[in-house]
Parts: C-alpha cells; structure tokens; sequence
C-alpha cells in the first residue's frame, strides 16, 4: 500500500551543508582571480581548483550534506555510482564554465552561456543525486518547483561566474562567498521541496541493497572526510601560490631598487 514519507529536516546538518556551500565558493573565488594569467594562458592547475572547489565542495558536498539532513521515517540507502558519476559532472562542468568565461570576463554573453551550462550541470548533479537516493518506493515531483530549482541553477551560476572574477578584496570575496552559499543552498531546497516522497512497502525500515550501494547511515563519514581532504588540499595549494606571489613581487621591487641604485651612482 502506497503511503507518503514523513520528512523533517536536521537543522544542524543545513547549516553544515550552508559552511560547504560558503567555503566551496570562497576557495573557487581565490582560484579564479589566478586562472587567467597576465600572457593570456590558462592556468590548468588553478583551473582544476576552481572546478573541484565550486563543484566538488560547494555544490557535490553542499547537496549530499543537504540531503542527509533530510530525516525519513525509511530506511534509505545509496548508489555509489550515481553518487561519484555526479561528482564528476559538475567539477568537469565547472571547469569548462570558467575556462571558457575567463578568456573574455567583460563579456556578457559569454559569461551567460558559461552560467548557463554550469547552471544545468548543477541541476543534473542535484537530480542525478537524488535519484542515487534509494528507498523502496518513488519520488512523486512537483515539476512547478523543479523548474524552479533550474532558473536558480543557471541564475547563481551566471552571478557566481561574475563574482569570479570581480572580487579582487579578501571582504568581497567573502560577501561574494556567502552569497554564492545562500544561492546554491537555494536551488537544493527548492528541488528538494519539490519531491514528495511515497513508501511502496509494509518495511518502512528496510535498507534497499544492491551492487555499490552504501547505508545512509555510513554516507556522512564518507562525504565529510572527502570534502575535508578536498578542502585541505585546495586550501594549501592556494595558500603556497600567495607566498609564491609575494615572493616574486618582493624580489621584483629588490631588483628595481639596486637598478635604481645603480642608475643613481
């Protein structure tokens, strides 16, 4: 007998999907200042920054985080191959997003195209997630709000590549950050919202089991520990690109003030 699912949400595991959602974006915002350097070439590694910290933490960590805070009265589990298929898409697409608006950043058009299809890879990542979501039964959609979710998607995405690279200050890149969390967190509640839930079983407490699926009892570790590692690595890999930067701009004004020295003498 069909019956719908009780949900209610944990208001501590939103808020930790918010931090994701704001740290994700200020790392991405450091790294796309570097993307494009002074000759005109393409940073790769900056590159791969941006997608795997706007992708991979602020938006990957933010929904799977954001749906583990959603409580059910059944039991759930995941597939792992829909779960890391979408974590591929949306770093993928984040880092053509910002490859391609960085070679012309003042132009409109082609920051809305960027923010375009990294606003439908978001989407496809959220869904995708969603159905990566087991339970014995189905997803009952409110398609109003689903296309909801999609002018979100593609909204935020088009302000998150403007803010990309217009936030040359540490305080904007912050109020860019925080921003960029509200929006991204925006479009995942909605679609969230627009999913109603319907049990198909008598054992509401039956885990669904199956090739690579995972408890949801056992996906927290597992997202929490990725992001962190994520977050570490991409934070240090930042962090040594600005003393390399300072260093060469110190021995840069060095260098000017013994030629002048010299021009003096």
């Amino acid at each position: 007998m069909n019956s719908a699912v009780t949900t209610e949400f944990d208001l501590g595991l939103v808020a930790l999907s918010f931090l994701f959602a704001v740290i994700g974006s200020f790392v991405a915002l450091t790294a796309a200042g570097r993307v494009k350097a002074r000759d005109g070439r393409i940073s790769l590694s900056n590159l791969i920054t941006v997608g795997v910290a706007l992708g991979g933490i602020g938006v990957w960590s933010m929904h799977f985080i954001g749906m583990l805070a959603l409580q059910m009265d059944v039991g759930s589990s995941y597939s792992m191959t829909e779960t890391f298929a979408s974590l591929v898409v949306v770093v993928v697409a984040a880092s053509l997003a910002v490859r391609y608006a960085a070679h012309n950043p003042e132009s409109l058009p082609r920051l809305a195209v960027a923010g375009t299809g990294l606003g439908l890879s978001v989407v496809v990542m959220h869904y995708m997630g969603m159905f990566g979501l087991k339970i014995y039964g189905f997803i009952d959609w409110n398609w109003l709000l689903v296309g909801l979710s999609v002018v979100i998607a593609v909204v935020a995405s088009t302000v998150a590549l403007w803010l990309a690279f217009n936030t040359p200050t540490l305080s904007r890149r912050v109020l860019a950050a925080v921003a960029m969390g509200v929006a991204v967190c925006a479009m995942h509640y909605t679609g969230m919202a627009a999913a109603e839930f319907i049990c198909t079983t008598d054992t509401r407490s039956a885990i669904p089991q199956g090739s690579g699926f995972i408890s949801s009892f056992r996906l927290p570790s597992l997202v929490i520990v990725t992001t962190v590692l994520m977050t570490v690595m991409l934070s240090l890999d930042q962090g040594f690109q600005y003393l390399r930067h300072r260093q060469t701009k110190a021995m840069a004004r060095a260098l000017q003030a013994r030629a002048a020295a010299a021009r003096r003498a």
